[in-house]
């Protein structure tokens, strides 16, 4: 266990440094998730828009970034890093485990940067409830980091493959989760949809932590959720990581 820890701690520093080097990569990739803010915010009605929109504008910029994650891996494929990892000491549970943590730092960059450009235009911060939200988070996108790696192992010199199941699922989970409108009107099998996307509950789950609700009931349904993504990302992770050649 000692050896897998620290080989897992060898990975995530290895993975993490890129982005510390080049720290605009974390700011590149929420230019999509801003411009959703600045242009769907302002057609929501109410004075708290802003309370109900950006804590699922941060669960939109963890889906993205944690699901385009595995193409890093594909690069490595194609160029033959990945297969003189598999040769060193390194256990290859620890090679998928350390890769996937590796998301939660840019997940908690890019909420920090989003809940701090909203501040000035009103929104208002619960920092307990938003720590714990946080917590939450973390283990959603270590789920779809590790299921991300996942596909790219199974596309291996197919990028065209990774690329169009990415994209294929990106959105629908994106909209059944209710992340840019409510679903609470919409038609019957929209919302049984939504009821079996575990993404509705995380989103949940985050409104409410953010809006300092802690002891709601989402907040134990969406703790769930991202525990068990978490849970089924690493399982099904390392097992194809064992069985990468």
């Amino acid at each position: 266990m000692t050896s897998l820890v620290g080989d897992t701690r060898v990975v995530f520093s290895r993975e993490l440094r890129p982005i510390l080097r080049d720290p605009f990569s974390v700011i590149f990739s929420m230019v999509q998730p801003l411009f959703f803010l600045g242009l769907f915010a302002p057609l929501l009605p109410g004075d708290t828009a802003l309370q109900w929109f950006v804590p699922g504008i941060i669960v939109m910029s963890c889906l993205f970034g944690s699901s385009m994650t595995g193409s890093n891996l594909l690069y490595e494929m194609q160029t033959g890093s990945h297969e003189r990892m598999l040769v060193t000491p390194l256990r290859r549970p620890a090679l998928l485990v350390g890769r996937a943590l590796k998301e939660i730092v840019p997940m908690i960059a890019q909420a920090v940067l989003i809940v701090t450009v909203c501040i000035p235009f009103g929104f208002e911060l619960h920092l307990g409830g938003a720590l714990l939200g946080l917590i939450i988070l973390a283990g959603f996108c270590v789920g779809l980091g590790a299921l991300s790696y996942t596909l790219a192992l199974a596309s291996k010199n197919k990028e065209w493959m990774f690329w169009t199941v990415q994209q294929t699922l990106l959105f629908p989970l994106l909209l059944l989760a209710g992340v840019l409108l409510p679903l609470d009107d919409g038609p019957g099998w929209l919302r049984a949809l939504s009821r079996v996307n575990p993404m509705t509950y995380v989103v949940n789950a985050e409104r409410a932590l953010f809006n300092g609700d802690v002891w709601a009931r989402h907040t134990f349904e969406g703790l769930v959720a991202a525990a068990l993504v978490g849970a089924l990302g690493l399982v099904v992770g390392v097992r194809a990581m064992q069985r990468s050649d």
